[in-house]
């Protein structure tokens, strides 16, 4: 049977429009990091990478290339982890060019280092891009954390992050850090602004 992230991992993707506190496992990605605004080449750059290895990683036993205990899935979602330089945190608005981001897509258990290498040098066949250099395969344990969809567009995230904290202050727990995860249940470069569904997550102390 396939497995389908927003089927079997609800708890983690598909979460409520309001606050909840989970316990998220650990997990391994494949990773690159930025800075800059998000409307940016670069940017968009990175995510082409990012999704070019992870699909190549599914492909392979199509390609003849076997790999132990694959098992048939859906590519997981693209995430970020959102932080502004110092210059950035001192602005009373937000300059896009101060953010800092970590980009990522979660791997199945399957795969290794050795997978990874391979599904680079797959990709660079096709597409010989100096940020395949960038891209690193780590795992991530987050353990307990806050987290909720936001319905709507980026600029609106605020107004969710600000329930968020105020559930955090009721239920007496404190977030680490000001920098946040975001999961793009929706794929934001096909769903309008108003419907684009977001994963908000902070890791608590």
């Amino acid at each position: 049977m396939k497995h389908e992230w927003r089927k079997h991992e609800k708890q983690y993707y598909i979460p409520q429009t309001t606050p909840e506190i989970v316990t998220i496992p650990t997990f391994k990605f494949l990773m690159i990091k930025g800075q800059g605004s998000p409307d940016s080449l670069e940017f968009q750059a990175c995510i082409q990478v990012l999704y070019g290895i992870a699909y190549a990683i599914r492909m392979m036993p199509k390609k003849g290339i076997q790999l132990a205990g694959y098992y048939e899935y859906t590519v997981y979602p693209l995430e970020g982890i959102w932080d502004l330089t110092e210059q950035g945190r001192r602005s009373e608005i937000l300059i896009k060019d101060e953010l800092v981001y970590t980009l990522m897509i979660r791997q199945p258990d399957f795969v290794t280092e050795t997978v990874v290498a391979k599904a680079i040098e797959i990709v660079r066949k096709k597409n010989d891009s100096q940020l395949l250099s960038h891209v690193s395969f780590e795992t991530i344990t987050e353990g307990e954390c806050v987290q909720m969809l936001h319905v709507g567009s980026f600029e609106d995230e605020p107004k969710t992050m600000a329930i968020m904290k105020h559930f955090c202050e009721k239920q007496g727990v404190t977030i680490a850090s000001l920098a946040h995860r975001e999961i793009y249940v929706s794929d934001f470069r096909r769903v309008i602004p108003e419907k684009r569904k977001t994963v908000l997550r902070y890791i608590l102390k």
